[in-house]
């Protein structure tokens, strides 16, 4: 908690707002995007899809593959108390579905499904979008297909695996590997698996990727891995915004970072 704490007053103390930022890439996507306070229909099918799981008592066994949990002392859990504690939170999900929106990924590959809630965000910003999950639990992503199916949301390739073998995997029987506009990191907060999966799908970015690493705050061994990330010869432009942290490959952008207040 000490360590959090300390990482968040830094973070206030660097971040700025769109008017420090020379970039026009970056300055039209706080503006148009992340500053963007106008209502969007879709913001109520995410509160209702939200609400949904938040009324659900039942109790799944869930099979943890990641860093673990600071919350949750079991591997028995409520629905209701994983969509609260564990799922992205509303404010987080608005921002994911105008994100997806604005920058138009037709391929998206998601790193952690949980039950859904960051994934009927990236499928509500472009219904015509590509979108595989990677989730390692079965029964939580049970309950994530029961809940999409409900809300019409069709457009998702379900995998049910360990996210390196799957990506390992991938990397070795592909013989043209596939392009990924926006991957979305929420599956294991380890620095050695963030760092992994960050080499395994480099060969996957195009100059219009954006790669989104959650809770990288998260820890200091997660501060570690982001440090690593941002400052890869690959990456150009990165940008903190104390729970994400956003990449992108644009070879004609420099090299700039940005602490911004989201």
């Amino acid at each position: 908690m000490l360590f959090q704490i300390k990482s968040y007053l830094q973070f206030l103390y660097l971040s700025k707002n769109e008017h420090a930022v020379h970039s026009p890439f970056v300055f039209n996507l706080l503006t148009k995007c992340f500053y963007d306070k106008d209502f969007k229909a879709e913001y109520e099918i995410l509160k209702k899809y939200r609400n949904s799981f938040l009324q659900n008592k039942n109790t799944i066994e869930v099979k943890d593959f990641g860093a673990g949990s600071k919350v949750f002392k079991s591997n028995t859990r409520a629905i209701n108390e994983i969509a609260k504690n564990a799922g992205i939170s509303t404010k987080r999900a608005q921002l994911l579905f105008r994100i997806t929106q604005y920058l138009k990924p037709s391929n998206i590959l998601e790193i952690g499904t949980s039950l859904g809630l960051a994934t009927s965000a990236l499928s509500l910003g472009n219904p015509k979008a590509s979108i595989t999950t990677l989730e390692g639990c079965p029964n939580t992503l049970n309950q994530c297909q029961l809940q999409l199916r409900k809300f019409n949301i069709n457009n998702i390739n379900f995998i049910n695996c360990e996210f390196s073998n799957y990506l390992s995997k991938q990397q070795t029987t592909n013989d043209k590997q596939q392009t990924f506009e926006l991957i979305y990191f929420d599956g294991n907060h380890s620095k050695k698996a963030t760092l992994e999966y960050f080499e395994l799908l480099l060969p996957t970015r195009s100059n219009d990727t954006v790669w989104i690493f959650d809770d990288i705050h998260w820890s200091k061994e997660m501060e570690e891995a982001w440090e690593i990330i941002i400052k890869h010869p690959k990456v150009t432009v990165s940008i903190d915004t104390y729970q994400w942290g956003l990449v992108f490959f644009r070879y004609e952008q420099p090299k700039q970072h940005f602490v911004i207040r989201s």
